[in-house]
């Protein structure tokens, strides 16, 4: 990080791991009116001088930057094939930042979107934070080199991936997605969100929607995505066959892995995370 970035950023975390950096960073947000954190780990190459890739990982319900940092396998990976990897936050937080008992909403569970309906539209402006503003910042601080991103996420990180992708596909390389929420106008996971913070208007849903953005012709050009076949919420909240169709129907590729007997956690994510990363480093090697 360059000396002259000091006072937009603060390192409250840093710890070598696989010959690069694992830094937790605060910034105060224009887009959430808050402080927000992220993880961002530097490979080893980045000592060279030179521009890496990033590839964004965006984190499920009840999830903050700590959750794949601890338990997320990424670093040896990151290493090996030089990429940074960054890892932001899933909501605004702090004091003054409605919140909601349910863990599936509010504090936790910003959904990716920009918030329009009361209290949420203050600070629940997740998707310009990691769409506009966290980019910006990354690529002011670090050795990241945008001309090669790629983006991938878990559950509804899993639902911010495959939406933020399919809404710039000129932005990414390569996407892929971890039991992803797919279609979250047809689930109650998703019609809560969606309703809660953009009113019932079911039309404007459909732009934070990867089932429905395909429908209604957004395109990428391949996709990987894993599920658990003991996942808890395969049929009624991840429902990975309505993005088979919709991809066979638009003529996307999609390389959809059911996974016999992994679940919904860090257990499943970590042990094809590495496998993961490799297919995108191939990618963003092209």
């Amino acid at each position: 990080m360059r000396a002259a970035s000091a006072a937009a950023v603060k390192v409250v975390a840093e710890n070598r791991a696989h010959g690069g950096r694992q830094l937790v960073v605060e910034h105060q947000s224009s887009a959430t009116g808050t402080p927000m954190r992220f993880a961002i780990f530097l490979p080893p190459q980045a000592e060279g001088g030179g521009k890496l890739p990033v590839v964004w990982y965006l984190s499920g319900l009840t999830c903050t930057h700590a959750n794949v940092t601890e338990k997320g396998e990424y670093r040896a990976a990151c290493a090996e094939h030089g990429l940074i990897l960054v890892a932001p936050d899933t909501s605004p937080r702090g004091d003054g930042v409605p919140n909601d008992e349910a863990y599936d909403f509010g504090q936790g569970a910003g959904f990716y979107v920009d918030a329009t309906e009361a209290p949420w539209a203050e600070h629940f402006r997740m998707w310009t934070y990691v769409t506009e503003e966290l980019p910006a910042l990354v690529a002011a601080e670090y050795p990241a080199d945008m001309e090669r991103q790629a983006i991938t996420g878990h559950s509804m990180g899993g639902h911010g991936a495959l939406t933020v992708a399919l809404r710039h596909p000129n932005r990414f390389r390569s996407v892929s997605a971890f039991a992803p929420i797919v279609a979250p106008g047809q689930v109650p996971w998703g019609e809560k969100a969606l309703g809660g913070y953009l009113g019932g208007d079911r039309a404007a849903w459909r732009r934070h929607d990867a089932v429905a953005l395909i429908e209604d012709g957004a395109r990428v050009g391949e996709l990987l995505v894993d599920v658990g076949t003991a996942d808890d919420f395969l049929d009624t909240e991840l429902k990975p066959e309505l993005l088979e169709r919709a991809c066979a129907e638009a003529g996307i590729a999609l390389t959809l892995r059911r996974q016999p007997g992994y679940d919904h956690s860090y257990y499943f994510i970590s042990t094809f995370m590495a496998d993961h990363l490799r297919w995108h480093a191939e990618r963003l090697a092209r």
